[in-house]
């Protein structure tokens, strides 16, 4: 089986045009993408979650 693809914090900014401040805040709101923490500490968000939230975007705004 193969294992879901998983993008860093930087490409995920950059995939939703966004700052990692603007990002912070609107995670801090639960508005965001769910991001998994690495035992290294880095961010990753999954593939099948950023699209699953670009999805409920697009769902909101209609």
């Amino acid at each position: 089986m193969a294992r879901p693809q998983m993008l860093k914090l930087p490409e995920v900014l950059n995939e939703i045009d966004m700052s990692r401040a603007a990002f912070y805040r609107m995670r801090a709101r639960g508005k965001a993408p769910k991001l998994i923490k690495l035992p290294n500490g880095q961010l990753r968000c999954r593939r099948a979650d950023l699209d699953a939230w670009w999805e409920r975007c697009e769902l909101s705004a209609a």
